[in-house]
Order: C-alpha cells, then structure tokens, then sequence
C-alpha cells in the first residue's frame, strides 16, 4: 500500500507525521508529493490512501486506485469543496481525542471568563479600578451550544456538568453524535433555535460549516438573540458575517464575542477585531490536532482498509459533513 501525505503542514509537522506512520508501517511506501505532479503514472497508481490536511485543490487528481482520503483535520469543508475530489472515493474526517479535550478546555474557558465577567476585570486592571462584578450561579447562565457532533456533544455535557444550564441545538433530528437528555436540552428546528437564542447568555458556535450554515450568524441571527449575550465561535470564519457582528457589538444587541476562527487567516493586523474592547481574538487555536493520538486514530483506519472492515469517521459527502 502506497501512502500519499498532502498538504499545508509545515516541514517539521509533515517529518513528524512522517516518523509517526513510519514507525508503525515499516513497510509501506510513503509519497511526500502528488505523483501527477511528476508525471509518474506507476507512482501514482500504487496511492491507495491519501493523508491530508486542507490539501491545495486539485491535488487529489489523477490517483485511478485511490480507496480512502483520510483528513487530519476535524472540518472537511475546504476538501469537500475541491471541485477534482474524486468521486466514490471515502473521506473520513478526523476525531483526535486530545483536540476534542482542547476544545471542551477553550469552550470551558470562553463560558467562565463571560459569565464571572472576566474580560471586564482585565480591562479594569489595566485601569487600577477595583470594582466587584455581580456573581450569577452557574444554573442561572443559560448556554446554548450549537451544533451536537463529537465536538458540541463533548462541549455541552462538559459544560451541563459544571453546573451550566445548557441546551444543544442541532440541525437535524436524529443527527449522530448528539447529547444525553438527562444532561442537556436538546433540541432542534428553527423555532427552538429562535426560542434558545432569545434565553441564551452565552452562544457556542460548534456548527460544521456548509451551504446552510454559511453566514449563519447575521443581522437577523443576532437580533434573535438576547441583548447583551455573548458569542463564541469555535467552528468556521464564514459562519460570521463580520461587518453584521461589529454592527451587534457597537448597538449592545451583542455583549462580547470569543473568535478563534475569521474569514481571511491569519487576520490581517488592520482588521478591527483586533482593538475592538467587545472582542476576544484567539489566532485558530481553541483546539489543533494533536499528532501524537491522531495517527492512532489514521492509523486505526488503515488497518480496517487494509483488512476490509468498517471505516471510522466517514462523511457524509452529500451532507457536507
């Protein structure tokens, strides 16, 4: 089995997957480079799993034996764009456990810092002003995660379990992943979305981002949700409309807004995410892949190829996610 490993990692993180895979499947052949791009068409043929992280469009082109394309990124939304990603062909997002434990670290974070004020302190450090905010309980902060995959599932019960009224809100009934009842609100539909945005103090954005959700968070969006509250996206720049959340901000519809993911990355220094007093900036760091237990996870999925069993993580290429 030929592996081809693509993508945007810098040398020293494409040596280390490099060592990792190696170290496990001494025998494999390992392509560092599409083979098209060499006009080497035995190479190319002998590829049967592609290891990617956001590959450059088009470079999935031309392997006739390719039987899996196995990312190391949790969203697949800039692959499935790829207008040359061969059809027919399994794509299995990845599911590092360490990266989901990161995110539930950041959401457990961005939530404590909104609800105990703590933004607000720092800037009266910066001011020597002693003043006390108030202390809701956490059972009186209402927070709604928005999207209930492996990710917002691992969020909301995380959250529910610090004492945190959380609701999880999803776009399909029946969606995998999901909450456990007991825990967490769950819900669904475009109504319940309405109600919850209006009662939230604190909305997650842990949605995967597809033509639907593609400037999911608006002026209609934001208007729904309750003066004063606080957003803090996780998932996909694109699902913020940026010039409607600085609106949002500057009228007090939104108190504050958490962003680890924007439009264009890195944010260009003019931008006014950057000074703006209502706004956290977190450089696409809330949770990165972790090499260490992801190629356990690429690696597991190799073995189930190669002996003809099941595949983990696979998406639903139609869905988008």
């Amino acid at each position: 089995m030929s592996l081809l490993l693509l993508g945007s990692w810098t040398a020293a993180e494409r040596e280390r997957w490099l060592a990792l895979l190696q170290n496990e499947l001494p025998g494999e052949q390992f392509e560092l480079a599409p083979p098209a791009e060499s006009a080497d068409a035995a190479a190319a043929a002998a590829v049967e799993v592609a290891i990617v992280a956001n590959p450059v469009h088009g470079s999935l082109r031309g392997l006739p034996n390719l039987r899996l394309i196995q990312s190391v990124w949790a969203g697949v939304d800039k692959l499935l764009a790829d207008p040359d990603l061969p059809t027919g062909v399994p794509v299995a997002r990845m599911v590092d456990p360490a990266m989901n434990e990161a995110m539930v670290q950041t959401a457990l974070w961005a939530v404590l810092s909104l609800h105990r004020g703590f933004f607000r302190l720092a800037k009266q450090q910066a001011l020597a002003l002693w003043c006390q905010p108030a202390q809701p309980r956490a059972s009186e902060w209402q927070v709604l995660v928005l999207g209930q995959g492996e990710l917002g599932g691992r969020v909301a019960r995380a959250l529910a379990a610090q004492g945190y009224a959380v609701s999880g809100w999803r776009t399909q009934a029946g969606a995998a992943g999901g909450v456990d009842d007991t825990q967490v609100r769950g819900l669904c539909g475009e109504a319940a979305l309405a109600a919850a945005l209006a009662e939230a103090d604190t909305v997650i954005n842990l949605l995967p981002l597809t033509d639907a959700t593609r400037g999911f968070f608006n002026t209609r969006r934001f208007a729904q949700m309750k003066r004063g509250a606080g957003l803090v996206n996780l998932a996909r720049g694109a699902h913020v409309r940026e010039g409607d959340l600085l609106l949002a901000l500057e009228q007090g519809q939104l108190g504050h807004a958490v962003l680890d993911v924007f439009a264009q990355e890195p944010l260009d220094p003019a931008h006014a995410f950057w000074h703006h007093p209502r706004v956290t900036v977190l450089p696409h760091c809330a949770a990165q892949t972790d090499a260490r237990s992801a190629a356990a996870v690429v690696l597991a999925n190799l073995r189930a190829l190669r002996e003809g069993r099941p595949l983990a993580h696979l998406v639903q290429v139609a869905r988008g996610y």
